[in-house]
């Protein structure tokens, strides 16, 4: 029957191959010349991966040493096929019209029974171990992946979610060029929200917009460096940069606008601000405590007037995003913190919010 069905192949009568296989099954479904035969029929049809599957199954099962023998062989053919496929469709991805450009690839967490088929989709088409995919895999955010060319980035997105893997592609000049407002103060409530904001110019100016604008939005926190004095080896003292404290940041997505808008606990101007409906109205002495007690109410009321939940996984995205950040060409954070010096995290929210802008449609999470 062997024989039988591989002479067919040879011959491309794949109607006679797969009604050969049929009978057989039905006599003999275990037999493990069955399974190469199966594989075979798929591999002579280019179904590669299909056959891919079948071969890896019979290495790690068969005991017959001829069945091992033609299924190696049959492995490699395989492997070889699907090399060549790759690099030419790799090829051809860079030579698309504007495919040098500079863009991201991020991985979206996949949590559950999806967790198995997404970690073989990572690893066959990133070519990684088994044991690599899983753990680079994210389960709970968001995580940059690669940074790179966009032809070659969007070539591996596309095959990623093929392979149910779920992932996302952005040009950095398409983060560069989202409309960044940021909020110094909000005026008024009701009946419309009316903000005092500051474009990337630094012009000032007031936007007014309904809660219904607010497509989507953020909470994150990015730490603040302070320079201490620590005692070092042999007991010498040394400086060193620490972290004192965390800033907290909102950012309002206004899809239908086209911008987003950032709020910071830092360079929020309470005492200019409107309170919020339900809050108590805030003393007029001015405190850190104070500033932190209307911020809190803000946030608490926000929970209360956004339609949606807010995004707070930044954390988790932000830590693997750093060591790509040097990697990125520049571009400005729109975040208003007096620092020493410049710090990669204010780079790895504003991209993180831009990331979501981008690749979260209203409405979904």
């Amino acid at each position: 029957m062997y024989d039988l069905i591989i002479t067919a192949l040879q011959a491309q009568q794949f109607n006679q191959a797969a009604q050969l296989l049929k009978q057989w099954q039905q006599k003999k479904p275990q037999d493990p010349w069955l399974q190469l035969a199966i594989g075979q029929y798929w591999e002579a049809k280019g179904e590669l991966e299909k056959s891919q599957v079948i071969y890896t199954r019979l290495l790690q099962n068969a005991s017959n040493t001829k069945v091992l023998s033609q299924t190696r062989e049959a492995m490699q053919r395989v492997r070889n096929q699907l090399a060549h496929h790759r690099e030419h469709d790799l090829s051809e991805a860079k030579q698309q019209p504007g495919a040098g450009a500079a863009a991201v690839l991020i991985l979206k967490p996949v949590a559950g029974e999806q967790r198995q088929q997404a970690a073989e989709g990572l690893s066959n088409v990133m070519q990684l171990d088994a044991y690599s995919a899983r753990l680079k895999l994210p389960s709970q955010t968001w995580r940059l992946y690669r940074v790179g060319p966009v032809g070659e980035l969007q070539y591996f997105c596309e095959q990623l979610n093929a392979h149910q893997t779920p992932a996302g592609v952005v040009l950095v000049e398409d983060v560069k060029a989202i409309p960044v407002f940021r909020v110094q103060t909000i005026q008024s409530f009701e009946p419309q929200i009316t903000v005092v904001c500051q474009n990337g110019q630094g012009q000032r100016g007031t936007i007014q917009l309904e809660w219904s604008d607010v497509t989507q939005w953020l909470v994150g926190q990015v730490p603040i460096y302070e320079s201490v004095v620590d005692l070092g080896p042999w007991g010498k003292l040394t400086r060193k940069e620490a972290t004192q404290d965390y800033a907290e940041i909102i950012d309002w997505h206004l899809h239908g606008r086209g911008c987003l808008l950032r709020l910071c606990d830092r360079a929020y101007k309470h005492r200019e601000a409107a309170s919020p409906p339900t809050a108590t109205p805030v003393p007029e002495e001015d405190s850190p405590l104070i500033a932190a007690s209307a911020w809190k109410s803000l946030k608490t009321y926000l929970q209360t007037a956004i339609s949606t939940p807010p995004h707070t996984d930044f954390a988790g995205f932000g830590e693997g995003a750093l060591d790509f950040i040097q990697l990125m060409p520049t571009f400005e954070p729109h975040i208003d913190l007096a620092r020493n010096a410049p710090s990669a995290w204010d780079e790895a929210f504003h991209l993180y919010s831009s990331l979501r802008f981008l690749l979260t449609p209203p409405g979904s999470r």
